[in-house]
């Protein structure tokens, strides 16, 4: 059995200025997805320069920032905010989600792709390899943190979790980190490193993160003031992750139905 290390959440503290592990996490996400992104764009047919590469990740970035705020508001404390509407603002008592920010992204690339006149799906299928990075980084944050732990366990790697109780708990965040960053990066980066048709990479990103985050789901402790939504097993995760599952097989199926012009060399 394993103790949380009750790791310090702060990182750096300068008089007033509080640096996070969580923020320096996101830094490293962003900064990770744009050195890969330079890499991507001397491998791919069509042409970014570096400018346009930074915007991608700005706007990126914002769309990951502001969808993951509205969406862990609304997916999973919508309650509290019909108890305080202003609680949408106050982003420094946390709480990100991974699907609100996956829908901000795609928001925030139509915008820019439209102000760029780049096709739409291909800087989807651009970028798709890119995300696991930052997933990985975003639940180290998670494991620094102290949250999300997972649910009591016999496991000989379980986890005390002393801020939580004294019952040993599986660390689903490192969890996470291992099969939503390093195995999806690791699938998805090979799977794209040769031609593929329009959707094939994204289809291969949406169904491995979607069936990765329902198989954790199963030892990861649900919300508290959520609980399981049906069958005492089916968690709010894995009723989000779920429309992924099918939208990656759909993308599949579209892309190997009638192959298109290769979009990665």
């Amino acid at each position: 059995m394993l103790t949380y290390p009750q790791i310090d959440p702060v990182a750096i503290s300068l008089g007033p200025i509080s640096v996070h592990w969580y923020g320096i996490m996101y830094i490293v996400a962003f900064g990770g997805a744009w050195v890969f992104a330079t890499y991507r764009a001397s491998q791919v047919a069509d042409a970014w320069t570096p400018e346009q590469i930074s915007d991608l990740i700005f706007y990126g970035a914002l769309g990951a920032v502001i969808g993951g705020r509205i969406g862990s508001v609304f997916f999973y404390n919508f309650g509290r905010l019909l108890e305080d509407p202003l609680w949408i603002f106050k982003v420094w008592e946390g709480g990100m989600s991974f699907h609100g920010g996956f829908l901000g992204v795609l928001l925030a690339l139509l915008l820019y792709t439209r102000r760029i006149n780049k096709d739409y799906w291909r800087t989807i299928d651009f970028i798709a390899p890119l995300v696991p990075f930052g997933l990985g980084a975003g639940r180290i944050g998670n494991f620094i943190g102290g949250e999300l732990w997972g649910k009591p366990t016999n496991v000989a790697w379980g986890m005390v979790f002393p801020h939580v109780d004294q019952l040993a708990r599986h660390p689903s965040q490192l969890y996470e980190f291992a099969l939503e960053g390093v195995v999806l990066f690791v699938i998805v980066w090979m799977f794209s490193s040769k031609p593929r048709p329009r959707f094939a990479v994204s289809g291969v990103f949406a169904y491995g993160y979607g069936s990765l985050r329902f198989f954790i789901e199963f030892f990861r402790e649900p919300d508290s003031h959520l609980g399981y939504l049906a069958f005492d097993w089916f968690t709010m995760g894995q009723l989000l992750s779920t429309p992924l599952i099918f939208v990656g097989l759909w993308f599949l199926f579209l892309a190997y139905r009638r192959p298109v012009r290769p979009t990665i060399h």
